[in-house]
């Protein structure tokens, strides 16, 4: 039932300099005006945004900054129209990916990211061309807190979760889209502290990177691609070998 992702650690660190940058507030607070304009401000009918500002909070972002988000997605503040789009193709090294974009300007969007597959040694697919060696998961986040892997896969069977991805210091529960939210309530109510929850494209079958200049180029290759103004989200099907994890950090 466990899997230990490699990629794992370095994802979250990349997480945390993106926050640094400021860029993670402009995403967050984009998916909150998206979610209102498609359901409404109401969180408790509206599990999307419900989601966003459960990010929001764990990223710390400020009140403002939600509220404006919220204002635009109203129309309070002349609501941006914004749009989802979904990119797929292939990194270096034959890696899948898919690319979450929220934009509000198609015709900059689309030239960008294919600007960047195209620069960094990837090649952007049709629709489906990868899709379907993905499942969409909830995926949450959560400090070890001194739990042992063991203990963290009892948690996993109590809060209704189906796996778990073991790191040192934070691991990540993944669970069926029908379950997010009760998994969520769950970890909440026993204050399991949360890092980050979010739905991904989880791979069903990993790739194993184990050639360090292989390892570099993909990992150029997605921070060119997370460092786009409007890439929500990346999501890959490799891991990096435990011989060459230290070489990278």
């Amino acid at each position: 039932m466990a899997g230990h992702s490699k990629w794992a650690n370095i994802k979250h660190r990349k997480g945390r300099q993106d926050a640094k940058k400021g860029r993670i507030f402009t995403r967050i607070g984009n998916e909150i005006t998206i979610a209102v304009r498609d359901n409404g401000p109401d969180p408790d009918s509206n599990p999307r945004l419900r989601l966003a500002l459960k990010v929001a909070r764990l990223n710390s972002m400020p009140g403002d900054n939600i509220s404006r988000a919220i204002k635009k997605g109203t129309g309070e503040n002349g609501g941006t129209a914004f749009e989802e789009i979904t990119f797929e193709g292939y990194a270096p090294n034959g890696i899948a990916i898919i690319v979450e974009t929220l934009t509000d300007n198609r015709r900059r969007t689309v030239p960008n990211i294919r600007a960047t597959f195209s620069k960094y040694g990837g090649n952007l697919g049709e629709n489906g061309s990868v899709m379907w060696n993905f499942t969409r998961k909830g995926v949450i986040t959560i400090k070890n807190d001194g739990k042992s892997e063991d203990e963290l896969l009892e948690l996993v069977l109590e809060c209704g979760g189906e796996d778990l991805q073991y790191n040192d210091d934070s691991s990540s529960i993944i669970c069926e889209l029908n379950a997010f939210g009760e998994v969520n309530k769950y970890l909440d109510e026993n204050d399991i502290i949360i890092e980050e929850t979010q739905l991904e494209y989880v791979a069903n079958e990993l790739l194993t990177i184990s050639t360090l200049n292989e390892a570099k180029q993909i990992m150029k290759f997605i921070e060119k691609m997370e460092e786009l103004d409007d890439v929500q989200n990346v999501f890959t099907n490799f891991e990096i070998d435990d011989s060459i994890i230290s070489e990278l950090e």
